[in-house]
């Protein structure tokens, strides 16, 4: 999927993955500013090719990224996922450098030390659950009579509170699917749950020695995410690349063009290393 219309004219090319539940296109005000200065691509949903399932630790997810850059491009790109999607082009970035110019995390703290023994204790004991957002996600309400509908019912959420009303239409019109005579939330339930079951632990085996390319860290001032994971190893591995920004773990939907411009700034900052 490339997300935006105009030329390339040899613009820097931009890879971006998405978090956990919004599909690409959801990301579409910040996309496009973004867009404005490079060639911005997305694959528009992860986790639902069966060819690369959602297990322990995501290696099939972050092998269907690896196989995405292969595939797409000739040339190195700048990889920027939020959430889910800067989990993964870390690992990605790790596993084939040569692909990879630099990382850019959108709120993805690395989980390391007690806190990610903690988690993988947890798992094994099944006591992740009432840590995770999976007991949310696993209730969430899958099916509205129309997209008004819908609209309105996340309108009222707190979540979205503080998302300009374009960017959630933006999330109606590609995080939903027509189903039963209604509309349906397009990335599944049961594979968003399955993502919160399986985060990965083994984080600080992949930062341990000097990272392979370029990263940088953009997180959100109230980032419920960050404060729970730390903000410790994320330093180490980027040193003076980390800025904060007003808003929480969804501030790239918050806030999509502070987002973008920080994000312009943190690329060439790190490509500039």
């Amino acid at each position: 999927m490339r997300l935006i219309n105009t030329p390339p004219i040899d613009r820097p090319i931009v890879h971006f993955a998405h978090g956990n539940s919004f599909p690409s296109g959801t990301y579409r005000r910040f996309l496009a500013s973004l867009g404005k200065d490079y060639d911005v691509h997305a694959l528009e949903m992860h986790a639902h090719n069966p060819t690369y399932p959602v297990t322990d630790g995501w290696p099939a997810l972050a092998q269907e990224l690896v196989d995405e850059l292969l595939a797409r491009y000739q040339q190195p790109v700048i990889l920027v996922g939020h959430s889910l999607g800067g989990a993964l082009s870390l690992m990605a970035a790790k596993q084939r450098p040569d692909l990879v110019r630099c990382v850019v995390l959108l709120d993805t703290p690395v989980l390391a030390g007690w806190r990610a023994g903690l988690l993988a204790l947890a798992k094994v004991l099944r006591l992740d659950r009432p840590m995770s957002p999976a007991r949310f996600s696993e209730k969430r309400r899958n099916l509205w009579p129309d997209a008004e509908a819908a609209y309105q019912h996340f309108s009222s959420k707190q979540v979205f509170a503080s998302w300009p009303e374009e960017v959630l239409r933006d999330y109606v019109e590609h995080g939903l699917v027509e189903q039963q005579g209604g509309m349906a939330l397009r990335f599944r339930r049961d594979i968003e749950t399955a993502v919160y079951r399986t985060l990965p632990h083994h984080f600080g085996r992949v930062v341990r020695r000097r990272y392979p390319v370029p990263v940088g860290f953009i997180g959100g001032m109230d980032s419920i995410e960050c404060r729970q994971a730390g903000m410790a190893a994320t330093r180490r591995l980027v040193g003076r690349h980390l800025r904060m920004l007003p808003g929480g773990h969804l501030f790239p939907l918050e806030t999509p063009l502070a987002a973008a411009s920080a994000t312009d700034k943190m690329i060439r900052s790190l490509l500039n290393t």
